[in-house]
Order: C-alpha cells, then structure tokens, then sequence
C-alpha cells in the first residue's frame, strides 16, 4: 500500500532512482520527477483559486475537502485495516455538532432552549474532534471483536441511533431545523462573512475556510499517511490479509482494531467540523445512512488503502452533484431542482453507483491506480540480447571463469 512503489524510475541513466550501491533516491533527483512538478503545480492552483472562482465553486471545493478528510479516516478503517463501517455519519454528526454546543451560547431559537457553553471556537473544534474519538472509543470494544459484516450491521446501528438523538434532543441539536454554527476564530482572525480585501479580492466566509481547510487536508493526509507508511500501516494490513497469521506474529489485532476504529472517528469529526462551518447551520437530515453509503462509494472507487485514492474518490463523488446542479440546464436527462424530471443528486448518485460497479470489476485498484499501474510497469528491453541479460542480472557480476589448461601432450 505504500506509495513508494509505485513511483516511475527515470527514463534517463543519467538520474537512476537509486544510488549506484542501492541507497536511496537523492533529494535532486526527486525534485527532477515529473511527479514532483505536478504536486507543486497542483498546490499553486490551489492556493490561488480563492482570487477567480466564486462562491459556488469554493463551497463545492470545501465540501470535497471535508468529504476527503472523512474518507481518509474510514478509508484507514476498511481499506487498511479490512473493517467494514457503515456508521461513519455518526460521527461527522458527533463532530459538527459537538462545535456548536461547545462554541455556541445558550439562546433561544425556533422555539427550543438551546445549550452552548460559549467555549473558544478553536477550542470547540479541537474538542469536538476528540468528543468524536471518545464515541468511537466507547463503541472500540465491539469493533475490536467483530468483522466484516457483523462490523457493519453493529456500525448500521449507530446511524439509527444518532438519527433519534438528533431530531428529539432539541436542546442540543435544534431538532429538525438544526442549529446555528458559530463562526471560526483562530488568533484574532474570524472566518465569517466579513469581507477582507486581499488583492483587490473581496474575502468572505468561502475563501478565508478555503486555506483552514488546505491546512486541514494536508495534515491529515501526511499524518495517515505516515501511519500507513509506518509499522502501524504493516500491522493493519497484516490484520486485514490474515488476522491469525497477524496474531501468531505478534500483532494484538482486537487493540489495533479498536485503535483504528477510534483514529477514523477522529477523522470523521474532524470533517464533521469543517462541514458544519462551511454549512453555517447543521440539520440533522444531512447525517444519515445516505451519508454513509456514500463515503463508502468514496474510498471504492478512489481506491482502498491509500490516501490518494481517499481523497479522489471524496472528489469524484462530491463534486458530481454540484457539477450536475450548476449545468443541469445544458445536460441530457438533467433538468433542475423541483422540475419532475431526473434531479442532479439522483443522477449523480446513478453515475458513481455505475463507477462504483466498474471499479470492482475492473479497476479493483481504483481511480489512484491507474498511473500508478502505469509507472510499475518495467520498459521491455531492446532485442534478445538484452531481455537475455535482463533474465539473469546476477550473471555479469560473477568473474569469468577461464577455460582449463591444456596439457602439454594434448593435441591442440
């Protein structure tokens, strides 16, 4: 699963990928990939797409990123670790509305007393995120037990229970109207509508959340990814291939199933967080089974155990309603919101259910595999000569054997 393996070695000799002894790449030679190129490009783009793009599209932008930060976190859960989880909403719920009880003030609002402690929002979001974590450490002891779908039907339970909790407890959540987010404030600077002009740019809500949640990805990112990368990564997928073969070697696989199970549910209020800012109001319709199944859609067809794939698949599968909403009027068999024909989320959904049937058949690597596949496989050498050589690539490091001597009676 890591991702090292599947970098392309350079065409040139003049750069090989390793030393001539077999060490490890240089510094120089990595910044020479195309792929080193690609990433700076990309994260230029993304730095400055707050200066041209509108609020639509910056909105649609944070929505695939909180989307990713959540698939990463599952995609560590079911993709690394091989536990199935259909209770994933529980938690972004546990995230997003842990913020607005902890930043939120008591006031009264679509006739429920509603509760906030008026903590720090920066405060509210860390703890939010470690309230998600508490919930999923309560529910550990069960995902450290149980698998594949007696995983998921526990898991399925989750949603059921967090839909009542929502909508009954009015005092915390608002009931079916939600509640209003409060604002992030970080170091004096809040994320609220107040426009900051930036280069003749006008910066509201949209583009100041746009850097929070770079920043957010991106740590989360090189955070799973060094967990996969690492000895933790080794275990999981040990656990996930054979869990007796694991547990003879030494692995306790119900702790790091628990533990796992406890870090995705990080991840997913750590999303939930970052939704409920972008939303500016939580409703707890938002947080049910559909939510689930589609991050689950997220990580099969982006490709399991990998973050890449994690967030390519949050990409493909939150983008595709905004894309169909925005050009319903242009597209076949697309028509608007309300207008009785093939609305933009039922077709979204009809499209990524159809991808998700092609990856597995297909693609079972997902959409991250495919210019990895491409970069693993080996150029075929030139002429027989050479494939010969290739065959054997221990044999030109022997010393020649010289042919006996002769003796000196021996006719020649």
């Amino acid at each position: 699963m890591s991702d090292t393996t599947a970098e392309a070695a350079p065409e040139a000799p003049a750069a090989p990928a390793t030393a001539p002894g077999g060490g490890a790449e240089s510094f120089t030679d990595r910044l020479r990939r195309p792929r080193t190129y690609a990433v700076l490009i990309g994260s230029l783009l993304l730095l400055v797409l707050p200066f041209y793009l509108d609020r639509f599209w910056l909105q649609a932008g944070l929505f695939a990123m909180a989307a990713a930060i959540g698939a990463i976190g599952l995609n560590m859960l079911t993709g690394a670790t091989g536990q199935l989880s259909m209770g994933h909403a529980f938690f972004l719920a546990v995230g997003a509305y842990g913020y607005c009880v902890l930043a939120g003030e008591s006031s009264t609002e679509n006739g429920h007393t509603l509760t906030g402690l008026g903590l720090p929002t920066w405060l509210a979001a860390i703890l939010a995120v470690l309230l998600a974590g508490a919930a999923g450490g309560l529910f550990s002891p069960i995902a450290g037990r149980l698998r594949g779908a007696y995983l998921g039907i526990a898991t399925l339970a989750l949603i059921f229970i967090g839909q009542h909790v929502l909508f009954n407890a009015g005092s915390l959540t608002g009931g079916y109207n939600g509640r209003a987010v409060p604002p992030l404030s970080l170091f004096g600077f809040t994320f609220d509508d107040t426009e900051v002009v930036v280069a003749a740019v006008p910066f509201g809500s949209s583009e100041k959340l746009w850097y929070a949640g770079l920043a957010a990805l991106l740590l989360s990112a090189l955070f799973a990814r060094g967990v996969l990368r690492g000895r933790p990564g080794r275990a999981m997928n040990a656990i996930r291939d054979h869990r007796i073969a694991a547990g003879v070697m030494g692995v306790p696989v119900a702790r790091y199933r628990a533990g796992v199970f406890v870090l995705s549910s990080m991840y997913a209020g750590l999303a939930g967080v970052l939704l409920a800012l972008v939303f500016q109001r939580t409703v707890p319709e938002y947080f049910g089974m559909i939510l689930s199944l589609e991050y689950l859609a997220m990580i099969v067809i982006g490709g399991l155990g990998s973050v890449a794939g994690a967030v390519i698949g949050a990409a493909f599968v939150t983008l595709l309603p905004q894309v169909f909403t925005h050009y319903s009027d242009s597209l076949p068999l697309v028509s608007a919101p309300g207008t009785g024909g093939l609305a933009p989320g039922e077709a979204s959904r009809y499209l990524y259910g159809a991808a998700v049937v092609a990856v597995v058949l297909f693609l079972p690597g997902g959409l991250a595999r495919l210019g990895l596949a491409r970069a693993k496989k080996p150029s075929a050498p030139n002429g027989p000569k050479a494939a010969k050589q290739s065959a054997s690539p221990n044999q030109s490091a022997l010393p020649k054997q010289s042919a006996p001597p002769k003796n000196p009676g021996e006719k020649s």
